[in-house]
């Protein structure tokens, strides 16, 4: 297994401090509002890191945490005049259901933010004791990033670049603009815990360090996010954590790729924000699935109408085969090559494009060959399902939801069928067009017509 790993900058072999065990922290959601699709993303891209890690025989420990305290939390309860609690279950329940369908499986562990604040002090305690933080004159506890002299070092970035492209707003009471804060002082009504230096509540990067270590240990295999936490985020993290435990706390650093939207970052301000339900209000889960996985996970992919109706396509296609055996069981057979070149394409940092096109190759041949074909099915949606797919029944992937004439439809193809035997072209089109004009997509491959909902 050779994984990029963004600290190095290099893709080198993966070796786990444990023999077949793998100990994973992504960084979750802040739950104030429904997840959008670059949420999915990251989310989707690690549940096919652990599904492949599993089938090579490790033991997956993955911790996911949930942020449930942070500013946008307490902004959004206080416009919705409901208390923080309520509104971050609300999301966090949202967030379950829309991964749930996405095939994304929970983690070992998903811990909040709220759950920790003993450990998160207790973290605080430790740097102060080290002079490593400060109360500043804000009264808030500042992280003192003149003490550690690895800052900067995920980022490849030095202290002085870092202070003199900082954009961080002018604050007198730190040592240093890039000091960042541990324990924020509460402000009226705003909730808050008790603490050695006033009522308040953690810092976002203060968080993620405490439940890493406290679920995890010291040092953990693979650390992961979207690429846009590597700075200041997982700077942060870094620097709070080895300052604390003088260890290395993570030997890989994985960070997923942007989404855009029409080839624009995706922004609210831009209007083109799309949250996850929205996305599979019109596309089937497991066609947004392979549209996430179809790009390379550390390259932006690009969100537009064409290239989610390219997915379909691309699932269908995919699914074909099974759906004259809908109840085929997920077997990892030794028939040919296609195991073996579809394991090295995920071993060789989780190419997925490659793999995909590993299971286009083995869709052909099921279409065009007579030998061992429940085989090869079996072997089909084995490895589908290490990439999360095909993962429901075949049946509602050609069918889509709602109530259809299944018998008319049928009817109809035998009826189009045998005009085209009788190269009776002009019925044949006829027939095809009102199947059409109900909304009924037919596809020819292999010498059998099959269909779906458009």
């Amino acid at each position: 297994m050779k994984l990029y790993n963004s600290a190095l900058r290099k893709k080198t072999e993966f070796k786990p401090l444990e023999d077949k065990k793998l100990k994973l922290y992504v960084c979750g959601v802040t739950v104030y509002d429904y997840c959008h699709i670059g949420h999915a993303r990251v989310s989707v891209f690690f549940d096919t890191l652990v599904r492949t890690f599993e089938h090579l025989g490790y033991s997956v420990d993955y911790v996911r945490n949930v942020t449930d305290i942070d500013d946008k939390i307490i902004k959004r309860a206080a416009e919705q005049s409901i208390d923080e609690s309520t509104l971050t279950q609300r999301f966090e329940q949202a967030m379950l259901e829309d991964f749930s369908r996405l095939n994304i499986r929970a983690p070992n562990q998903e811990p909040k933010a709220t759950e920790y604040m003993t450990q998160m002090l207790d973290l605080i305690q430790v740097l102060v004791d080290k002079n490593i933080a400060y109360q500043a004159a804000s009264q808030d506890v500042l992280y003192r990033v003149n003490a550690f002299a690895d800052y900067g070092k995920l980022s490849n970035q030095s202290l002085e670049d870092l202070v003199a492209g900082a954009r961080v707003q002018s604050d007198d009471s730190k040592e240093n603009p890039l000091d960042f804060v541990l324990w924020k002082q509460a402000k009226e009504g705003e909730p808050s815990w008790d603490s050695p230096w006033g009522k308040g509540r953690p810092g976002w990067h203060l968080e993620c360090s405490a439940m890493a270590t406290n679920c995890l240990g010291s040092t953990i295999d693979i650390h992961g996010g979207g690429h846009d936490l590597l700075f200041p985020h997982h700077e942060n993290e870094i620097a709070q954590s080895e300052a604390a435990t003088c260890k290395p706390f993570a030997n890989n650093w994985l960070h997923v790729g942007f989404v855009n939207i029409d080839n624009e970052k995706m922004s609210k301000s831009l209007g083109n924000f799309f949250t996850i339900r929205e996305v599979l209000d019109k596309y089937p889960a497991e066609v947004v699935r392979l549209f996430l996985i179809s790009s390379h996970y550390r390259s932006p992919v690009n969100y537009s109408t064409s290239a989610l109706d390219d997915a379909t396509k691309a699932l269908m296609r995919l699914a074909g085969p099974l759906k004259e055996l809908p109840d085929c069981k997920a077997v990892n057979h030794p028939l040919g090559d296609y195991a073996k070149r579809f394991f090295e394409a995920l071993e060789d940092d989780f190419n997925t494009p490659i793999a995909l096109s590993v299971l286009y190759d083995l869709v052909t041949e099921i279409n065009k060959s007579t030998a061992q074909v429940v085989e090869k099915c079996e072997l089909l949606r084995y490895l589908s399902g290490v990439l999360g797919l095909l993962i429901q029944p075949v049946k509602t992937l050609f069918q889509g939801s709602g109530d259809v004439d299944e018998a008319w439809i049928e009817d109809m193809i035998q009826r189009r069928n045998a005009a085209r035997h009788n190269k009776n072209w002009a019925e044949a089109d006829k027939l095809r067009d009102e199947i059409s004009a109900a909304g009924i997509v037919l596809e020819d491959a292999g010498g059998k017509t099959t269909w779906r909902k458009g």
